[in-house]
């Protein structure tokens, strides 16, 4: 199972926490964080504690954007997709990879949830086109 690397629901990650536990890719969390907030300017962030440990989300009026869950030395994406973003997804440029990755994900009534292991930027750039197309629907 999927679990944060922050469960102590007493203590919510600080930032000297997270960078610690992303390592290197602290800095495609900042840039797909900074990517969002230039896109959506009126989203806001929270830490949020489930059953899977503590993770961070950056949420406009209406929706979560991007969840982020925060794992040793990389961390997961995951965002939920109408069915007009699903097909724009698998019509768009993103790799096969993550067109397998939304063609393999169950669809349910609110949109058809992924999670992508961010370890390098080649995923975050995909990310990236996922939170546009998001935001247009």
């Amino acid at each position: 199972m999927d679990q944060s690397i922050f469960t102590d629901k007493a203590q919510a990650p600080s930032t000297k926490d997270l960078e610690i536990a992303l390592g290197t890719t602290q800095v495609l969390w900042s840039e797909l964080v900074e990517y969002i907030f230039d896109h959506c300017p009126q989203v806001h962030e929270e830490w949020n504690y489930s059953k899977f440990g503590w993770n961070y989300r950056v949420k406009d009026s209406k929706r979560v954007v991007v969840y982020f869950m925060p794992c040793r030395g990389y961390f997961k994406a995951s965002m939920v997709l109408g069915k007009k973003a699903v097909a724009d997804a698998l019509s768009s440029h993103i790799s096969q990879t993550i067109k397998q990755t939304i063609l393999n994900a169950k669809a349910y009534a609110e949109g058809t949830g992924i999670r992508v292991d961010i370890r390098d930027n080649t995923t975050l750039e995909d990310i990236k086109k996922l939170v546009e197309i998001k935001l247009q629907h």
